[in-house]
């Protein structure tokens, strides 16, 4: 590729494996990727890797990984064979390696439900090389960090997308109600005031987010949801000027009570 646009970066909802079957979410989400340019290739930060030191999944087609259990069996029939992106890994190895510090690969791993989920709504044909890396730690200002790092990458076209979930407390969850009916008061409030500080660009109130967001605690029990967001937010910082990009949400609304708010940085 000669000549590239500067990609945005991504945060979605990705949601379990029946989020797939709610007809607004994947006509959001297939609108969405019709608007954005055509990525070289894609890096994915999912709630659900956490390893650390950094690794990155396999830069080959293998198998997807299913973490999930329970569900029926047509979940598990889901294929995606995307393309591995071996460049894009030796990139990011170049940028995240350090003195002491190496960038561990995982050759026999797949994507996993919160990388394949969404992008086989966005990207159907599975023909854009894909790769996944880890989240070494669950620290907000350790994952900026690291997404500032990877920064670069958007000038060679690469697309870094952050897939969690804006509010994630399963004991919201009930399937017997409707999807769309209304969320608890906790995940409307966490859901706003992501909206204010994430779209007024307040890094320092998002790094500190479980102590200054009201009901932190009960949107995310545990942060993991929350925290690929951050490496998000890093990529689309802007150094020269200390701010962060222009953040739209892409997405809105609760399913079964959890917010599914999705954000496109500039």
């Amino acid at each position: 590729m000669s000549e590239t646009t500067r990609m945005p970066v991504l945060y979605l909802s990705h949601g379990a494996p029946p989020l797939a079957d709610d007809a607004t979410w994947t006509r959001e989400l297939a609108t969405w990727s019709a608007a954005l340019p055509r990525p070289r290739n894609i890096l994915m930060v999912s709630a659900h890797w956490e390893a650390a030191p950094v690794t990155l999944s396999s830069t080959s087609t293998v198998p997807l990984v299913y973490d999930f259990w329970g569900f029926p069996q047509r979940y598990y029939d889901v294929t995606y064979a995307a393309p591995g992106a071996p460049e894009l890994a030796d990139d990011v190895s170049k940028l995240l390696a350090s003195p002491g510090s190496t960038v561990h690969r995982e050759e026999s791993r797949g994507l996993d439900h919160g990388a394949y989920v969404p992008l086989v709504e966005m990207y159907p044909e599975a023909d854009v090389p894909v790769v996944q890396l880890s989240m070494p730690t669950l620290d907000p200002a350790g994952l900026f960090g690291l997404g500032r790092r990877l920064a670069p990458l958007r000038d060679q076209g690469t697309l870094i997308i952050g897939s969690g979930f804006t509010t994630h407390n399963l004991r919201w969850f009930n399937p017997h109600a409707p999807a769309d009916a209304p969320a608890p008061t906790a995940s409307q409030e966490f859901d706003a005031w992501s909206r204010e500080v994430i779209e007024g660009g307040d890094v320092d109130a998002l790094i500190d987010f479980l102590h200054r967001a009201p009901a932190a605690h009960e949107a995310h029990p545990r942060t993991e949801h929350f925290a690929p967001l951050f490496v998000s937010l890093g990529a689309s910082y802007e150094s020269g000027g200390g701010s962060l990009g222009e953040a739209t949400s892409s997405i809105e609304g609760f399913w079964y009570g959890l917010s599914k708010r999705s954000w496109q940085l500039a």
